[in-house]
């Protein structure tokens, strides 16, 4: 090592998120002291949130590959093949610190952010999904959360003009100091048209285009690096401001500019802004890059290049363009609208170098800022499982009926139209299904055929706190679940990983166990991960957020035609549940909101029975045989059937077998539940493939009655189910 660390940058690294060890390794990389904008660069290439540094080496464990897998993991997003010369792009990413400390913005720019991370790889952003987890609704910061990321969501989706279709919300008392917005953005393009990052060779022009550089989100990425305590309200200029007619414009002007044949390489500035995207370029391409900071579009008087390479204003985008064509890109940034100019050119030396007002303010290799971060191989432990619940130690609900009314409008259970009724679900006229409208995924046509794409977010905290490898399983399954459920072949995963500070064992283990899981779901049912986000230190205070592995599924119906929902009861169908209840109460729902425990081994998850069980289903759909299923998750049997009554504004008389309570509330795998007319094909194909099929009941009526022991009016059901979150909210 050549020099001791001087005190001022060492306290600089220091605020900047960097370990002592860590500014010591900058030095022996650059045999020198950096200065401060080298520094600055270091620190967010070298953040979690970019370099991955404490979950790469367990990020290997996931199957990447498959028959239709174009791209996988590594590049802005993933790249599907689905037949006909088309290819799905698709990911998912967090902006949970920002949406946290400006709920508004923070929100607003994660969809913003996931829909450049698509479109810069050629696609056109057909659909937009989102996961929320918000703290207890008690906490008097929730409702104020709450509104805030659902008018940002809106705010800026329904302006671009790309639908919501589909999603998850939740509340728990664990994300009380941290709250989750995981954004996923799901695009079309054709498969021998997709443009990635690496800059191919020097010498080549490198154009900056979309709206003006400012002071905002300027150490975003560092930000959401590292855990919140009680001053964190004071880190609100590290949040970006949106503006979604920009984006708009920036879509446009972007698939123009492909279209044109001038790109040889793009790269669209999210988390650490210009720094991020030029030194992925350079580093990719194995090339060098030169920037003027000069030539960058400036919102503000007097930026320092500091603050221009670590700014993460949004709607920016960094193209190295084929030689000779900047003219071309000139022409199409004028005719959007759009702030461009030439900034730079690739080179030769393999090295970053930055040149503002006539000085290099920066020359530093490439390597270590984009392939060579310190890597943890941390310590960690997992604790053991807790020990299965047994129904009989569990005690029964003493008034059926009020129990039920309690489930279904708890706050994880209670319908959600409020809040999905400031998403526009239909622009562009091609959605089919919606969270809001009964379907286990969103269904988007696709031009040109018959087909269309199926989408779906899941993931279930409470399983994953009790077990991270069976909840990591299962929160794959769920996914693959609802892509069936609704006829689609599951192609593909994106993940979010949300967990706390890996420093700590215990939370390391939780991110390993989880993964693994995750990872064996996806190699059993052929479900590969080809995108991703790992989003850490989500705590506050010490206190981590429940692990979160959220899972974004994509799917393909080859006929649209021939698909399925859970609002298509008609009077007269027989209900069939598909799979067999053992009386999993684990970590359910019934045991929380009921019992008010949480404790329990969440229910197992036997990834052979899923593919068994749900090829039976598609199956069926596939051929016309089947049109109304819906999964068993959350809160069991009595949900789905309340969801299907109250979606189709039909009752039902069930039979059930054994304990009833047992079979309504209880949370086993791998079962759906259907209504059919001539429950026939069903009952031959579940016996022929070995799975368990039983009719449960009839259509019929306007309650839903149960052996005598229940007779719960749809319409008293409908006020609990309905009421909960516009009355929450105060609406």
């Amino acid at each position: 090592m050549s020099a001791a660390p001087s005190k001022s940058l060492a306290d600089k690294a220091a605020e900047y998120g960097l370990k002592p060890d860590e500014y010591a390794l900058i030095i022996t990389r650059l045999n020198r002291e950096p200065n401060d904008v080298e520094l600055g660069v270091f620190s967010v290439m070298w953040s979690e949130h970019c370099s991955y540094k404490s979950s790469k080496r367990h990020l290997g464990k996931f199957p990447t590959t498959g028959p239709r897998v174009i791209c996988g993991p590594g590049e802005n997003a993933g790249v599907i093949d689905i037949g006909d010369g088309q290819a799905c792009i698709f990911k998912m990413e967090s902006h949970n610190h920002p949406s946290y400390i400006e709920p508004y913005q923070g929100a607003a720019t994660g969809v913003g952010g996931i829909m450049r991370d698509v479109f810069t790889m050629g696609a056109r952003p057909i659909a937009l999904l989102n996961a929320l987890r918000f703290g207890d609704p008690s906490h008097p910061k929730t409702k104020r959360l709450v509104s805030g990321v659902v008018s940002g969501i809106g705010g800026y989706g329904n302006c671009v003009g790309v639908p919501t279709v589909a999603g998850e919300t939740n509340f728990h008392r664990g994300y009380d100091g941290n709250i989750l917005v995981n954004a996923m953005c799901v695009g079309l393009a054709d498969a021998d048209k997709i443009f990635y990052s690496a800059a191919p060779s020097p010498g080549l022009p490198v154009v900056y285009y979309g709206s003006k550089t400012g002071r905002d989100g300027i150490h975003g990425a560092t930000m959401a690096s590292q855990e919140f305590d009680d001053a964190s309200d004071e880190k609100r200029p590290t949040v970006q401001v949106g503006d979604p007619f920009a984006e708009k414009l920036l879509i446009e002007a972007t698939l123009e500019l492909m279209a044109s044949g001038a790109v040889a390489a793009i790269q669209d500035m999210g988390a650490a802004g210009l720094t991020s995207s030029s030194v992925e370029m350079a580093g990719k391409g194995e090339v060098g890059i030169e920037l003027d900071l000069d030539a960058v579009p400036q919102r503000e008087e007097g930026m320092t290049a500091y603050e221009m390479m670590l700014s993460e204003s949004q709607e920016r985008m960094l193209a190295v363009l084929k030689p000779g064509r900047e003219a071309d890109g000139e022409r199409i940034f004028r005719k959007w609208g759009l702030d461009a100019a030439t900034i730079g050119h690739t080179t030769d030396t393999g090295h970053l170098v930055l040149k503002h007002k006539g000085e290099t303010v920066c020359d530093v290799p490439l390597a270590p800022l984009f392939d060579d971060a310190p890597l943890y191989d941390r310590p960690w432990t997992a604790p053991a499982p807790p020990p299965r619940l047994s129904a009989k130690d569990l005690p029964a609900p003493a008034d059926l009926k009020a129990t039920v009314l309690k489930l279904m409008s708890a706050p994880d259970m209670a319908s959600k139209r409020w809040l999905w009724e400031q998403y526009d679900r239909h622009v562009m006229a091609d959605t089919l299904e919606d969270s809001a409208t009964g379907a286990d995924a969103g269904i988007v046509r696709v031009h040109g055929g018959r087909k269309a794409l199926a989408m779906t977010s899941d993931v279930t905290p409470r399983y994953v706190q009790n077990d991270a490898y069976e909840g990591g399983k299962q929160a794959v399954a769920e996914a693959w679940r609802n892509l069936t459920a609704v006829g689609a072949l599951p192609i593909a995963i994106t993940d979010n990983l949300n967990f706390g500070n890996p420093e700590r064992p215990e939370i390391m283990g939780q991110i390993v166990r989880a993964i693994e899981g995750m990872a064996e779901a996806c190699r059993v049912l052929d479900f590969p991960v080809v995108s991703g986000n790992v989003s850490l230190y989500n705590e506050t205070n010490g206190a981590a957020i429940p692990p979160t592995p959220t899972v974004g599924g994509i799917g393909l119906i080859a006929d649209y035609s021939h698909r399925a929902d859970f609002a298509s009861m008609r009077t007269g169908d027989v209900l069939v549940l598909v799979g067999a209840t053992h009386g999993e109460f684990g970590a359910s729902m019934y045991l929380r909101e009921i019992l008010g425990r949480e404790d329990g081994a969440p229910p197992p998850v036997d990834l052979a029975l899923e593919r068994k069980t749900g090829d039976v289903i598609r199956r069926l759909i596939e051929t016309g045989h089947l049109r109304t299923v819906h999964d068993l998750s959350d809160g069991g049997l009595i949900a789905a059937l309340g969801e299907m009554c109250l979606a189709s504004n039909l009752g039902c008389d069930v039979r059930l077998d054994g304990q009833a309570w047992v079979q309504l509330f209880a949370e086993d795998q791998a079962r759906y539940l259907a209504a059919l007319p001539d429950p026939t094909p069903l009952l031959i194909a579940a016996r022929e493939a070995g799975v368990p099929a039983a009719i449960l009941g009839d259509v019929v009526g306007e309650a839903i009655r149960i052996d005598g022991a229940l007779d719960l009016p749809l319409a008293e059901l409908r006020t609990a189910h309905e009421g909960w979150m516009p009355a929450f909210m105060g609406e």
